[in-house]
């Protein structure tokens, strides 16, 4: 799913230099260590992994000066921003206090309210019956391929952000876009040879992630990633009952979620509860099962708007 500050949406690593290195063929390893014999300069040394994190999609994120959004996320080791909206000034200023940027950007659907809108209306599938001016993208067309990577390199990559966070890539789990599996799988591909050095991130849709799908000929996504969100692990919003409650479920997710991280890239974890005022008995159990998995959790209401961080790291007993 996704959240845009124009409406709700119910959604949304810092890799080491040897993760991405993971991407590369022997003949790439090869080349870049005759690089370094022959005094050419060495690859940057390995980062370590994030400790803190914040999905800042929603309402309010990016609002005022870019020393105030800097204010805002700057105190995260790694932050998911709207790819479209954020400025190039304030990717500077967040990237200025030690943060890691990625830009949000949703390759699943086609969104009415993104100034790419025309040119992507053409690839629109059946309408998102949950959430107006959305529809599934067909992701088996290459023309849609074509034109979301050429987006994501001019209109997002250029602000200097440090990779792309991808959404909606698990659209192809349900069984009447299993046509677009192949092709979303290709996107993932060239989305990560257009990001190069930097980051790829995913959310959700684990089977994908993991296995593919071999009867297809889909690889597993996890092969062109160095990060992964999974929503909903140990709360949600109920869209049924419009309240926010226990995910159901837990052990098969969590099962899912360790799988993931078995695969050597950053995992985070995102939970919905009430954060005005906060649910702490929710929002602690949610820090405390991630912590005792060794992922990053990040709590927040549906919208994920600007007042959820306030409740990030939540103040546990």
């Amino acid at each position: 799913m996704s959240v845009s500050s124009k409406r709700l949406n119910g959604c949304a690593h810092i890799s080491a230099t040897t993760a991405r290195y993971r991407h590369l063929g022997l003949f790439a390893v090869a080349g870049l260590l005759a690089l370094i014999a022959l005094g050419g300069p060495a690859p940057a040394a390995a980062a370590d992994p994030p400790g803190s994190w914040a999905f800042a999609i929603g309402p309010g994120a990016l609002k005022g000066t870019n020393a105030q959004v800097a204010d805002r996320l700057g105190r995260f080791d790694l932050v998911v921003v709207d790819g479209e909206e954020v400025t190039r000034g304030q990717v500077a200023a967040v990237k200025a206090r030690g943060t890691t940027v990625l830009a949000y950007l949703s390759v699943g659907t086609i969104e009415k309210w993104r100034s790419w809108y025309p040119r992507l209306r053409q690839f629109r599938l059946k309408a998102w019956d949950d959430w107006e001016g959305e529809w599934f993208a067909d992701t088996s067309r290459p023309g849609f391929r074509s034109r979301i990577t050429r987006i994501a390199r001019k209109r997002i990559l250029r602000k200097g952000v440090d990779g792309l966070f991808l959404d909606n890539v698990d659209m192809v789990e349900q069984g009447r876009h299993a046509r677009q599996r192949k092709g979303m799988e290709k996107l993932v591909r060239k989305l990560d040879r257009t990001v190069g050095g930097r980051q790829l991130w995913a959310q959700n849709g684990a089977r994908g992630v993991l296995r593919g799908y071999p009867k297809q000929n889909v690889k597993p996504l996890v092969r062109y990633l160095d990060g992964w969100n999974r929503e909903d692990f140990t709360h949600t919003w109920d869209f049924d009952r419009k309240r926010y409650r226990p995910a159901p479920g837990f052990s098969k997710r969590l099962q899912e979620v360790l799988k993931v991280k078995e695969e050597g890239i950053t995992v985070t974890v995102t939970d919905y509860m009430q954060v005005e005022p906060l649910d702490t008995e929710a929002a602690c159990r949610s820090y405390s099962v991630a912590a005792t998995h060794g992922l990053l959790p990040f709590v927040a209401d549906i919208r994920l708007r600007a007042r959820s961080l306030a409740a990030n790291p939540p103040a546990c007993p």
